[in-house]
């Protein structure tokens, strides 16, 4: 796109264009449209992937293509001054890497074939550094064609001795500290890759109520706990093809992504509008007395939730016959603020 900047400094005093700010504007969209080739990386150690790379396309602006038809553009928009911006679409070439990610593994693992996101917000540190370390240890796993991955069985133990630091998690109807909290971001997480992937999913639990970080840029119910060894997320790898599990933890941003790599077929996955009803109030907030808090101080440990009933629709289709169908139900109970005092 040509600002209206770009198209005034093209204007000589002569009312013809400016040969050096033309080849200027040029040299600057090549910076931004040119890109080298990158090629695939995967290193696979202990059975696990440690180092993986997906190979990109490069590409190569025409710059000599790009100065005519940056003048014919300018020449048929008239006025320099005009309020419209002219948008050209850049020609190039692209340049194919030497080494694709087909070519760097022989597990059948070449594209993405489904995504998820959350965002974790206002977490404590201790809640961040246990996401980050979840992550890390599902990171890399390799799925086989036809087998069942089973999260808990993945992650293993989530305990002090196993690195994970305290912070708050539910448990027993409670929110408490305890080892790992922070475990559920990723389950969660996880989750939702899988839904997109459109891969059967065998076992996923909703949380005791609706918790905040799960509904931060997303409806509620696309939450998914984990308590080993009873309560666990499991999806079935129904491909041709192995799958590769990516996590990447952006502290910065506070978000996490899960990548789930194989080779697509020709599924279609779609999901319907969350449905929510029965709705409640959140009870009145609970003041517990606690003898490690000063006096006529209140901490507040708890935060209320409304109480719902949700429900959407998980539709994958290959080849217009239905391969899988499931609609995800989850029941959360209304939930009282709680302050020590």
């Amino acid at each position: 796109v040509l600002t209206n900047q770009e198209k005034v400094s093209l204007v000589s005093f002569y009312q013809d264009i400016n040969s050096k700010v033309l080849i200027d504007i040029v040299k600057d969209k090549a910076r931004i449209f040119n890109r080298p080739p990158q090629n695939a990386t995967f290193q696979f150690k202990n059975g696990r992937v440690v180092v993986f790379k997906q190979s990109a396309d490069g590409f190569k602006l025409n710059a000599d293509q790009l100065k005519e038809d940056l003048i014919a553009a300018f020449i048929s928009a008239g006025q320099a001054d005009s309020d419209q911006p002219i948008t050209i679409q850049a020609k190039g070439r692209q340049i194919k890497p030497k080494i694709t990610t087909a070519d760097a593994n022989s597990y059948g693992i070449k594209e993405l074939v489904g995504q998820g996101r959350s965002w974790f917000y206002h977490s404590t540190l201790g809640r961040i550094y246990n996401i980050k370390l979840a992550a890390s240890r599902i990171s890399g796993v390799l799925v086989p064609p036809g087998s069942v991955f089973s999260f808990n069985k993945t992650l293993g133990q989530v305990t002090a001795a196993t690195g994970y630091r305290q912070s708050y998690v539910i448990k027993d109807g409670k929110t408490i500290l305890d080892d790992g909290g922070g475990v559920c971001q990723v389950s969660t997480t996880l989750f939702r890759a899988i839904l997109k992937a459109g891969l059967p999913i065998l076992e996923r639990h909703y949380h005791s109520y609706r918790v905040g970080y799960y509904e931060q840029k997303s409806p509620p119910g696309f939450d998914a706990t984990v308590f080993s060894p009873y309560v666990d997320l499991k999806f079935k790898n129904d491909l041709q093809s192995y799958i590769l599990i990516q996590a990447k933890t952006d502290i910065a941003k506070r978000q996490l992504t899960f990548s789930l790599y194989g080779t697509k077929d020709s599924r279609q996955v779609k999901i319907s509008q969350v449905r929510i009803w029965d709705q409640a109030p959140p009870p009145p907030p609970v003041y517990q007395d606690d003898p490690n808090i000063p006096e006529g101080k209140i901490k507040q440990v708890e935060w209320p939730a409304w109480g719902a009933k949700v429900a959407f629709d998980w539709t994958v289709t290959k080849n217009g016959q239905v391969l899988h169908q499931k609609t995800f139900y989850s029941v959360y109970k209304p939930w009282a603020a709680v302050f020590l005092k």
